[in-house]
């Protein structure tokens, strides 16, 4: 049996059940699952081992790389300048960033952006994983290239590019990079062990992703053409995920690096209208933001219905939502948060056993149901 470790909430014992099932049943080898209510952290769980040798146990402050999930931080920056009135969701991106307007993307607006409507959900040049780890030649290739189809009228999950084009839109505002933004405004302010670009000192905190099974990683997903450009230009290698290279960039869509206690407990923002841990982040109208409807429909990437708001994923989309007031967004391998403004709750997973998914499974799915149950 594995120990679980950390606490719950008495109304909240069965979601340690569930947990501890996931482990029985040989789904995680290391995971974490968080959740928050009304404030205030009413679960925070850890298992399992770091590593699939298991000789690392995953203890209450390891962190692991959280693929798309990150997107959800990068949105908040972006959620949290527009409640400064300094970025214009309705704008269009080249006010921010001039180069952006070349090869007919003048009328391309930051929602679209958010959205991943704007036709940019790949890169047009050739790319190899080192050139994820230079912003320059990232954002200057999005810069530079034409959309795959007419902004607006469609979205394809950008999965890797949202990160560069959002945070190219702050960088021009601010004048800082995303991950700078994030750990003064976000993570240091709320005390969160979370970070876009990670310090070497962290190093030996970090688990180590294990590969999904043959056969299920991204670039196994379908051939349509922009799903195989998505995963394959550069090459999405999980094991990258365990270099001091990718460590150490500002991959603002997918190298997050936290656990799910830091996950749950900044999405509390957007939860709790606007606080976390009794500081106002933002207002309670610019929480809301999150659930704007822009697209609505099939993604031409992910091959499957969708529904985006500005930034996450909203109900209607290929995950059930009891509540209409909620949004959601996962990882490649499993790692997800979904907050529930009308429930006032977060719940965030992160793990390192990698399943053949690009936003969430049953693993988390499960323990999001005995929450809601637990609250019904």
């Amino acid at each position: 049996m594995t120990e679980i470790h950390g606490f719950t909430d008495p109304r909240f014992a069965a979601v340690r059940d569930v947990f501890a099932a996931n482990f029985a049943s040989g789904d995680d080898v290391g995971a974490s699952f968080a959740a928050t209510l009304e404030g205030k952290t009413v679960v925070d769980l850890w298992a399992g081992h770091a590593d699939a040798e298991k000789t690392r146990p995953w203890e209450k402050d390891t962190i692991v790389n959280v693929y798309s999930t990150t997107k959800t931080m990068t949105a908040l920056i972006a959620l949290l300048l527009a409640d400064r009135g300094e970025l214009d969701f309705a704008q269009r991106v080249a006010h921010y960033w001039p180069e952006f307007a070349a090869n007919g993307k003048a009328d391309i607006t930051v929602a679209q952006l958010m959205s991943h409507s704007s036709g940019l959900s790949g890169f047009k040049q050739s790319m190899v994983a080192d050139d994820l780890y230079d912003w320059d030649k990232a954002t200057s290739a999005l810069a530079s290239q034409a959309p795959f189809w007419e902004p607006g009228t469609a979205a394809g999950y950008h999965a890797v590019t949202q990160g560069y084009l959002v945070g190219e839109v702050v960088r021009r505002i601010t004048g800082l990079s995303l991950g700078t933004v994030f750990r003064t405004e976000i993570a240091e302010p709320l005390e969160a062990d979370f970070h876009i670009g990670l310090s070497a000192e962290h190093d030996h905190r970090v688990a180590d992703l294990i590969p999904p099974p043959t056969g299920g990683s991204i670039a196994d997903m379908s051939d349509r053409p922009l799903t195989v450009n998505m995963a394959t230009n550069p090459p999405i290698n999980p094991r990258d995920t365990w270099t001091r290279a990718w460590r150490a960039a500002e991959i603002p869509a997918a190298n997050g690096h936290g656990n799910a206690r830091s996950i749950a407990e900044i999405q509390m923002v957007l939860a709790n209208g606007g606080v976390a841990k009794g500081k106002r982040i933002l207002s309670e109208a610019g929480a809301r933001r999150a659930l704007e409807s822009q697209f609505m429909g099939e993604d031409m990437v992910l091959g499957g219905p969708a529904h985006y708001g500005l930034g996450f994923g909203l109900p209607g989309g290929t995950v059930p939502l009891p509540n209409p007031n909620s949004c959601y967004w996962g990882g490649y391998g499993g790692s997800i948060i979904i907050i529930d403004m009308d429930a006032r709750t977060s719940f965030a997973f992160a793990m390192n056993k990698m399943a053949s998914t690009t936003v969430g499974d049953m693993r988390a799915y499960g323990l999001a149901m005995a929450m809601w149950q637990a609250m019904a």
